[in-house]
């Protein structure tokens, strides 16, 4: 890295610093202490976290969120010292702030969801003109690896779990298994390709057009859903309520807030057929409802008994728990369910975007 002195002063969450001869020297120092996620890392100088610090006006000891179980502050320059580790540049940093202020609220419950044994992951999902400022992505290859913006903001996240609040696998993370999500998951919407009403503006209906935002959703792995066969709205929509479905057999049968995201063809489709966000919504709330007694046909029929085997259980208790992304590639029939974590007990939690005015 160009930028950094002869001797790499590495920064981490108790505010002590380790001054190495080089930045190789950084990189083994990081990894020997459980710095990092296992990636390679930026390693913060002062003057890197300075110009972080600068993008959001704070000072250093500015508290920026409070965990609310433990009541840890997390400190403007924690968070910075962490995005810049990320490989963020600094014009992503508001975007970092604004999720981790969107976990600390009581609904997203961070701590549960980030300590269980299901193994959620933080999905970040960006709406407003920093999209394009920092070119996010939200087409092909939506929810993997086509932006550095979209890979160093989850990133940066995970790293302040890790780093900040001890969400280590085997510590407080008591993950059985995770996903890949938990290195970085994080999505643009499609708004310039979508007639649709972007995700933020439906959850905060005051949010201007000129501003930005992030939700904010503890989630399982995304499932694929693919239906190119039809261009009946309920035919296509029954595809992912199937998925739906089926997670509720398989995994968590409580309702909660299940994310949609919807591929360029798909919605071509669906706003064809004169479909909003909103009948996509009711469609979906509608459909995916299973039984107790179907549990009997994926392996748990011991939870069954007469009493309760015609107990319907929605996945939905209202279609607003429906969050509808627009977002992916032009082609084929793609899109993807991704379900709650557990429930309601998390829910997603939208919150602006706070930039610097220049």
């Amino acid at each position: 890295m160009a930028d950094v002195q002869p001797e790499a002063t590495a920064r981490h969450h108790d505010a002590s610093e380790v001054v190495t001869a080089d930045p190789g020297e950084a990189q083994e120092l990081y990894q020997a202490r459980g710095w990092t996620d296992g990636l390679p890392v930026t390693p913060p100088t002062r003057e890197l976290v300075d110009r972080f610090l600068d993008e959001v006006g704070f000072e250093a000891r500015d508290v920026v969120a409070v965990e609310p179980v433990r009541q840890r502050p997390l400190s403007a320059e924690k968070l910075a010292v962490n995005a810049v580790m990320a490989g963020c540049v600094p014009a992503a940093f508001p975007v970092v702030v604004a999720a981790i202020r969107a976990m600390c609220r009581e609904e997203y419950l961070l701590h549960g969801s980030s300590a269980s044994t299901g193994g959620s992951a933080p999905l970040l999902i960006v709406n407003g003109p920093i999209r394009t400022r920092l070119g996010m992505n939200s087409g092909y290859n939506a929810l993997a690896n086509a932006s550095r913006a979209n890979a160093t903001i989850g990133r940066a996240v995970r790293l302040v779990l890790l780093n900040l609040l001890d969400f280590v696998p085997g510590r407080y993370d008591r993950s059985a298994l995770g996903h890949p999500g938990k290195f970085t998951f994080c999505v643009a919407e499609d708004e310039e390709s979508s007639d649709w009403v972007p995700l933020a503006r439906e959850r905060l209906p005051g949010l201007a057009d000129t501003a930005s935002a992030v939700t904010v959703v503890a989630c399982s792995s995304p499932h694929i859903v693919m239906n190119e066969w039809t261009r009946d709205p309920e035919e296509v929509l029954e595809a992912f309520a199937a998925s739906i479905r089926a997670n509720m057999l398989t995994y968590s049968i409580w309702s909660g807030d299940y994310t949609l995201v919807l591929g360029g063809q798909l919605r071509d489709t669906l706003t064809a057929a004169g479909w909003t966000k909103q009948d996509v919504r009711r469609y979906v709330a509608g459909s995916a409802r299973v039984t107790r007694g179907q549990w009997r046909e994926v392996g748990k029929g011991a939870l069954v008994d007469e009493d309760n085997r015609d107990r319907e259980y929605r996945a939905l208790d209202h279609p607003d728990d429906l969050l509808v992304v627009a977002a992916g590639g032009p082609a084929n029939g793609f899109g993807a369910v991704i379900p709650p974590w557990y429930g309601k007990k998390s829910r997603a939690v939208t919150v602006p975007i706070e930039e610097p005015t220049r």
